[in-house]
C-alpha cells in the first residue's frame, strides 16, 4: 500500500477545519495539518487574484485517494480546487503503518 501526501488550499480556516474533520471522520485521511495562512498569487480567468489561503497537508493512501478526492471536491468552495497527491517514498515505518491502519488500508 502506498502512502500519499495530498495538498490543497482553502480560503478560510473554518472551511479548512470542516474539510479536515470530514476527511478524518470518514477514514479517508489519517491526519490533516492545517497550516498558517499564506498569500497566493495566480492566474484565473484573465485576472491575477491575490488571496489569503490556508494550505492543508493530508496523509492518506493510494487506495483512499479516489474517495478522498471526491470528498475534497464536494466540500471545496472553489470551482477548480488545487488537489495534488505526492507519493511518499520513505518514512518511519511505524508512522506509515499508522496511516494505513487509520484509513482502513491495512484491513484490505
Amino acid at each position: 500500500m502506498s502512502t500519499l501526501l495530498v495538498l490543497t488550499n482553502l480560503p478560510d480556516r473554518a472551511a479548512a477545519e470542516r474539510l479536515a474533520d470530514t476527511l478524518v471522520e470518514k477514514g479517508l485521511a489519517a491526519c490533516v495539518n492545517i497550516l498558517a495562512p499564506c498569500h497566493s498569487v495566480y492566474r484565473w480567468k484573465d485576472a491575477l487574484p491575490r488571496d489569503e489561503e490556508h494550505p492543508m497537508l493530508i496523509k492518506t493512501t493510494s487506495a483512499c485517494y479516489p474517495a478522498l478526492e471526491a470528498s475534497i471536491r464536494a466540500g471545496h468552495p472553489y470551482e477548480l480546487p488545487e488537489i495534488i497527491a505526492v507519493p511518499v517514498e520513505r518514512g518511519l515505518t511505524a508512522y506509515l503503518d499508522w496511516i494505513a491502519a487509520q484509513t482502513g488500508a491495512s484491513r484490505g
